[in-house]
């Protein structure tokens, strides 16, 4: 039986005032996880989700809804607020938290607590909330008990973690952004009838910074890794400068992209002569690249991204900007890498079909031309043409994710230039929470009635650590989304890591590769996603350009 609705409740009120002032902050989304102590700031979200000043997405379990709350931050670029209940609620957004904070991802961690009075003496569902998330927050706050308010009232709160999960350090200065916690007690009656309201306004902005202008003289190469952008082409373009781009940069297009680039960061005559080294992003793909950014000897600038600053070598330069002197590229040192980089682009693609050999009036001619062609047809899928298809299927209008799987790593060494989105927890570079992060940037890509379609390129395992990601509730939004699951029956990557020539074949099976008879068709049957598998190249092709009307699993079984 439902007792009589309160008139007014104290969290209530807070509530409606601190998801208004995120909001007139530049707030647009809130991840919601039900609960019964967060029962105000809810209520008050879906008060506000009436009006269109919010979008609310709601998420059973926790841990997806930090991974969702990321994507959308990830896409937007804007703070995503989550709420939570008490206990182990608030414990279960720590992994995403820590990909934020060392991504410099804005989230703001809302977490509903019990009041002092009911700490540390075995109340229901109380915990240690307070400093929860230790090092992984740029701000931490245990707000006062309502009707009690922060000094600057609970607006002035918003703002405040606002601006400390975009990095903004006062007067727009530019720092380090971040996840933000703000731990809210709240005492009974935890929530009335009422309504609330806010006027939307615009996120802080960041002060334009003065560039680093770099002189011409050092030879010099540019490195993109995760979240680079754009930006690191347009700095080597401008310089005359090779560009090594990780697959996860959204950089691997323009003129100047280096194919094979492991393998001529090992040649001294390229690799070994390079002076200066300037960093966009989070490079984490290659050995090659952590070693020469190690390198005593290098100049190395780094662009800083929002996230967790780079100082591999102990001399790096942190700046906000860079641009070029004027004057003339090194052409001698550009070419030796574009000369070497031409021979080492590699190419995927089916061979075009023999029309001359279809054609011909000798049988035996023609009858290889027709088994060449049935051949390219029922070419089985491996991890390269996996990669290959996905890539050629994605366009800039759309979005590509990938885990942290052994594909990425084999997708960064055989894809060649294209400008699309990409997007990657690499800040830890962890499988946690793929499935969720894509979701998120699906729904963000998408909202209001944009086009495109958002790919995400996993292992299997990856897959099944965030499978609770495929609930979706039936009254919300199925974005266009392709999971696109390479399964090779285990982690497979550590085949690849000195473990595999040191271990014990038993071993090596039950603690790292841990195979699995999963079925991933009855999974997707379970949540209502659309399955397929597919083993060949051109199955998958099709699988892969088919109008997407929803969320989709795609299957490629792989061999060991």
């Amino acid at each position: 039986m439902t007792g009589p609705v309160p008139s007014a409740s104290p969290a209530s009120e807070a509530s409606a005032e601190l998801l208004a002032g995120l909001i007139g902050s530049g707030v647009r989304d809130l991840v919601l996880a039900p609960g019964s102590r967060s029962q105000a700031l809810a209520l008050a979200a879906m008060d506000l989700s009436r009006t269109g000043h919010l979008q609310v997405h709601v998420r059973i379990d926790e841990r997806v809804a930090g991974f969702t709350a990321l994507g959308i931050a990830r896409e937007t670029g804007l703070p995503v607020a989550i709420v939570c209940t008490s206990g182990t609620a608030a414990g279960n957004l720590l992994p995403a938290t820590m990909e934020a904070f060392h991504s410099g991802i804005p989230l703001l961690l809302l977490t509903a607590d019990r009041p002092p009075e009911l700490r540390g003496i075995g109340a229901n569902q109380a915990t240690v909330q307070q400093g929860l998330f230790g090092p992984f927050v740029r701000m931490a706050t245990d707000a006062p008990v309502p009707p009690s308010a922060p000094e600057d009232g609970w607006t002035g709160l918003a703002r405040a973690a606002v601006e400390a999960s975009l990095g903004l350090l006062g007067d727009g200065v530019a720092g380090v952004g971040g996840p933000v916690h703000l731990n809210l007690p709240a005492r009974e009656p935890l929530s009335a009838a009422g309504t609330a309201e806010a006027v939307p306004g615009p996120a802080p902005a960041r002060a334009a910074a003065d560039p680093l202008v770099l002189e011409r003289g050092p030879r010099t190469i540019v490195i993109a890794g995760a979240d680079a952008g754009a930006g690191a082409e347009e700095l080597s373009h401008r310089g005359g400068w090779p560009l090594i781009a990780e697959i996860v940069s959204g950089a691997r297009f323009g003129r100047l992209i280096v194919h094979g680039y492991r393998e001529l960061l090992r040649d001294e005559a390229l690799g070994g002569r390079v002076e200066r080294a300037v960093v966009f992003g989070h490079p984490t793909l290659s050995r090659e690249v952590a070693a020469l950014l190690a390198r005593a000897d290098l100049d190395v600038v780094a662009v800083r991204g929002g996230g967790e600053e780079l100082d591999l070598n102990g001399r790096t330069t942190s700046v906000d900007a860079v641009s070029v002197a004027d004057g003339t590229a090194d052409r001698q040192w550009l070419g030796a890498w574009m000369n070497a980089s031409a021979g080492r682009a590699i190419d995927l693609s089916a061979p075009a079909p023999d029309q001359d050999g279809l054609s011909s009036e000798d049988k035996a001619t023609r009858l290889s031309a027709v088994r060449a062609e049935l051949d390219a047809v029922r070419r089985r899928v491996d991890r390269g043409i996996l990669a290959d298809a996905v890539w050629r299927a994605t366009w800039p209008h759309d979005r590509l994710v990938f885990g942290s799987s052994r594909l990425v790593r084999v997708a960064d060494q055989v894809l060649g230039g294209k400008k699309v989105p990409v997007h990657a927890n690499r800040g830890l570079a962890g499988i946690d929470g793929t499935i969720a992060t894509a979701l998120g940037i699906a729904l963000a890509s998408q909202a209001a009635g944009a086009v495109g379609v958002t790919r995400v390129l996993l292992g299997d395992l990856a897959f099944l650590h965030d499978v609770g990601a495929l609930l979706l509730p039936a009254d919300e939004p199925r974005p266009r989304i392709q999971v696109i699951v390479g399964n090779d029956g285990g982690g497979t990557i550590f085949d690849g890591l000195e473990v595999a020539a040191s271990a014990p074949v038993e071993d090596l099976d039950r603690a790292f590769y841990t195979p699995h008879g999963a079925s991933l068709r009855e999974l997707a049957a379970a949540y209502g996603w659309d399955f397929a598998q597919v083993t060949t190249r051109s199955a998958l092709d099709q699988a892969l350009t088919s109008p997407v009307a929803g969320p989709q699993i795609i299957e490629v079984p792989l061999e060991r």
